[in-house]
């Protein structure tokens, strides 16, 4: 009977270990190349100054949401404020749905998380703005372990991998990363 438990709760927690990792940047869109589009009075819409303070607005972003993440799960803390300072909703709300199933599950992440980002594509005129990012994430550092023990979650061992986020300039000015997506099918 106890083994079928254990069992059980390991298959619970090789899912929650998936969900991690796919919303740690996870909705699925990939990045898409959009070219900057020229105004209708032949002034290029998106002027160098303003497309370098984008992404680099886009890029602090990102790093701000991976040490916010990282962050909250050591703590096993959902509703860690530093998430909503550079997440935004839809994936605010999964990242906090994945920690707090780890935390259900008697697990939490530990480790170090190695990334890489750039932009791939920066669209001023869409509306909101974006800036589309593309990371090679290295997370053979980065395990899920149990909190009682401090046993490593089999299954949770990481590999080097894609991944794909966007950033979305809000009315007040902040980006925030929105949307992303890990591909542990495509190494890097």
């Amino acid at each position: 009977m106890r083994g079928r438990q254990l069992r059980r709760a390991a298959i619970c927690l090789l899912a929650v270990v998936a969900a991690v990792l796919v919303t740690a940047c996870g909705s699925g869109q990939e990045a898409v190349d959009r070219p900057a589009t020229a105004r209708g009075d032949g002034v290029q819409a998106d002027s160098g100054a303003e497309r370098e303070a984008a992404e680099k607005a886009a890029l602090k972003a990102y790093s701000g949401y991976l040490a916010a993440s990282r962050t909250a799960s050591r703590r096993s803390d959902p509703h860690a404020p530093e998430l909503s300072r550079y997440l935004a909703d839809p994936l605010l709300t999964r990242v906090q749905l994945s920690i707090r199933d780890a935390k259900e599950h008697g697990a939490m992440r530990t480790g170090t998380l190695a990334s890489d980002p750039s932009v791939t594509a920066v669209s001023l005129d869409s509306d909101p703005a974006t800036v589309e990012i593309q990371d090679c994430l290295d997370a053979t550092g980065y395990r899920l372990i149990y909190t009682k023990d401090q046993r490593v979650v089999p299954g949770s061992g990481g590999g080097r991998h894609l991944a794909t986020a966007t950033a979305t300039r809000y009315p007040d000015g902040r980006w925030l990363i929105s949307s992303g997506s890990a591909h542990p099918d495509q190494p890097c």
